[in-house]
């Protein structure tokens, strides 16, 4: 499996850096044809630009991983240790670019140009199509966008994390063109969409599990029943230390991480485990970004958190998975218990949301089109499970209906 995971402390999308300065990002596929232009030696004003700015970068690499700060020293010297195969064949084939700042400063058109940027003859790119929502999602999305605009450089797509709730408003208002969701729209969400006129389309595009996660050094706790979860997660839970869920296990206090408010992942796991979407104890770590709660429960001995199983498969060596019993026994996640079921009750779809409006314009019908053909490979490369040939097929007709009548 590829890995797109570049996120230090701060609030960060994966695959791209952060020039701290300035809080703008620049892409993976960007930095590696500034590392290309650096080595110019047809242009000397060209190759000290672009060494500049790789060394703005490299100084904001502090608040990054040690892994992610070796990927990043890795791709600057040419070595491809830490990256996977399939990533840096995206970053070779890639084209897509945006402007860069770094020390208040915005790198030359010339630069931009010189390192492989395609805009219209205008000068903005031929299309825009602008998406938010679910930080679980947005590994697929991003996948997929990063595949297309190596295809289309005319046309930019542009993947945010806000969280399913945070993407929803968005979606809602007409700030966006589509919304990344780990849960179905709410009934607040949908009599919202009926009272602005918002008409939508959805497509299911994978599946995936949330996954409870510990430390590796916690030796004590291989599997858990979901009493025991919905007892640690429910509201006004007595639960400190983990002996009040075992007496077996320490008397050692459990700090909790887990998904903010916003995320449909906290949506789908209070369903699932409470009982009650929205039902939680409030006493936790919570982030939308999913790296936050990772380096959180791998640095503590105690903790425990909850998050989509594909960043716990990017995590693995960082993590140790808890199985669910169900009443049946423990399960781990897996792809095969995911889409079967056995891994009950923490399996669930994922979504996106299309505003109709949007597929009246060509470069959104090719995006989607684009998608569909390509989800159900990209999907597993970022750890999810694909839908069923039925389900995928379901999709393409509602597209096509749609598409039809836009």
């Amino acid at each position: 499996m590829w890995k797109r995971e570049f996120r230090g402390d701060c609030r960060l999308p994966k695959g791209r850096i952060l020039d701290t300065g300035s809080r703008n990002f620049l892409p993976w596929g960007t930095f590696r044809r500034l590392h290309d232009a650096s080595q110019s030696v047809n242009n000397r004003d060209l190759a000290c630009g672009a060494q500049t700015v790789l060394r703005v970068c490299a100084g904001n690499l502090c608040s990054l991983t040690a892994g992610s700060r070796q990927s990043a020293q890795n791709m600057g010297t040419g070595k491809r240790e830490g990256i996977g195969t399939g990533m840096m064949k995206r970053l070779s084939g890639s084209r897509r670019i945006e402007a860069v700042w770094t020390a208040g400063l915005l790198v030359l058109p010339m630069l931009l140009a010189a390192t492989g940027c395609r805009e219209g003859s205008s000068g903005h790119a031929a299309g825009t199509i602008s998406i938010d929502g679910s930080s679980t999602v947005y590994p697929v999305t991003e996948a997929v966008a990063e595949e297309f605009g190596a295809e289309h450089p005319e046309i930019r797509v542009t993947v945010g994390f806000s969280g399913t709730g945070g993407g929803m408003k968005k979606f809602i208002a007409g700030d966006i063109d589509m919304c990344d969701a780990s849960r179905p729209m709410k009934e607040s969400e949908v009599q919202a969409c009926e009272q602005q006129g918002v008409d939508y389309i959805r497509l299911e595009v994978a599946f995936d599990g949330l996954a409870v996660v510990v430390n590796p050094k916690n030796d004590w706790c291989d599997s858990m029943t979901v009493e025991q979860l919905r007892e640690l997660w429910r509201p006004e839970s007595a639960v400190r230390q983990w002996k009040d869920l075992n007496a077996d296990w320490p008397a050692e206090d459990i700090v909790l991480y887990g998904p903010g408010t916003d995320s449909g992942t906290f949506d789908s796991f209070t369903k699932a485990i409470v009982g009650e979407e929205g039902a939680s104890r409030a006493d936790y770590t919570a982030s939308e970004d999913d790296n936050v709660l990772v380096t959180g429960v791998q640095e503590d001995r105690c903790a425990l958190g909850y998050f989509g199983y594909a960043y716990y498969a990017e995590n693995r060596d960082r993590l140790k998975l808890v199985a669910v019993d169900n009443g049946s026994g423990p399960v781990a996640p897996s792809e095969e218990t995911v889409r079967n079921g056995t891994y009950a009750p923490l399996s669930r779809p994922l979504y996106l949301y299309v505003r109709r409006p949007a597929l009246s314009r060509p470069e959104v019908r090719m995006f989607l089109e684009f998608y569909l053909d390509n989800v159900a490979a990209l999907c597993q490369e970022v750890g999810y499970v694909p839908v069923s040939d039925q389900v995928a097929q379901e999709n393409r007709r509602i597209l096509e209906e749609a598409a039809a009548g836009s």
